[in-house]
């Protein structure tokens, strides 16, 4: 059994896994605003998925958190929980646990879930014979992306690998610029034009009112012509965004989560963009959206351990 821990901005969410990925037990707490009550959250979750599940001894745990762990310091580095910011969350979770843990980004975490038994899971005929890539993206109010190799989390030599999103989007054209500016305060970059944040914005500087950006699509479909354009220029920037991972990586497949991924126009009209923008042509990579939904951190999380 492994037990994996989701830490959000208002909740944290714990499964109980048996080895065969199948759920035993689900608990979703508040998120606490202090440091130590966080702690004590986390240690509370733990001990009632133990007791739903009927776990004997002490299964691992793996924690998916907003953030990084920076290796240099041992601290995580920006987080929007930002009680976690600085602290040694890794080292603190597995005093108050009494066992080692492991930790990783949110969105590293819903990849590894989607890599291993989700929507982006290897074909049985998958050529071995060379790493095997994917890409995830969660295109929320934010957006956040994750890299799983061989079925193992990338964090890279700072932990910080994948913070693709706060990068300059790729194949910029003059004059453009992004609808709003985000906190990363790099312009230009592809969480201010591919976030749902981003998508409001872009209606409202063509004409449009206050409205989220995961409604933007069904006002699209529904005949508003401004949502119509602000959707056609969001996807065109995802395509841009997405090519240049397929130019780094080449992944076999691109899995996407997050609430503005709901609007399935996105998997048939990005893969027929994206290619305007990549070397290779002809492109066998699959862009699939997320299959476990919001159990996906927590059950990447889990994976942390193996199975």
């Amino acid at each position: 059994m492994r037990i994996g821990i989701d830490m959000g901005g208002t909740k944290i969410a714990g499964l109980a896994l048996d080895d065969a990925g199948r759920e035993l037990a689900r608990i979703r707490v508040p998120t606490p605003s202090s440091y130590d009550a966080v702690l004590g959250a986390i240690r509370e979750v733990v001990s009632g998925l133990e007791s739903q599940a009927h776990a004997t001894g002490s299964p691992p745990v793996g924690i998916c958190t907003p953030g990084y762990l920076q290796p240099s310091t041992g601290l995580i580095r920006n987080s929007n929980l930002l009680a976690l910011n600085d602290r040694p969350l890794d080292r603190d979770l597995a005093a108050a646990l009494g066992r080692p843990v492991r930790l990783a980004n949110d969105a590293k975490c819903f990849v590894l879930s989607e890599a291993l038994d989700g929507a982006a899971a290897p074909p049985a005929n998958v050529d071995r014979s060379r790493p095997d890539v994917v890409f995830g993206a969660t295109l929320g109010t934010g957006v956040g992306g994750g890299i799983v190799v061989d079925g193992r989390v990338l964090t890279g030599e700072n932990g910080a690998a994948t913070e693709w999103s706060h990068t300059t989007l790729s194949f910029l054209r003059a004059g453009e610029k992004a609808p709003y500016p985000c906190f990363c305060s790099h312009p230009n970059c592809i969480e201010a034009f591919t976030s749902g944040r981003g998508l409001a914005a872009r209606y409202r500087e063509l004409g449009g009112g206050e409205e989220p950006g995961i409604e933007i699509a069904g006002l699209a479909a529904a005949g508003d012509a401004r949502a119509e354009r602000a959707f056609s220029d969001y996807e065109d920037a995802l395509a841009r965004a997405l090519a240049m991972v397929i130019n780094l990586l080449d992944p076999r497949a691109i899995v996407l989560g997050g609430g503005v991924s709901s609007n399935e126009r996105i998997f048939l009209n990005v893969p027929k963009l994206w290619e305007q923008y990549t070397v290779p042509r002809g492109l066998r990579t699959r862009l699939v959206r997320a299959q476990h939904g919001d159990a996906s951190g927590a059950r990447g999380a889990a994976s942390l351990w193996p199975r």
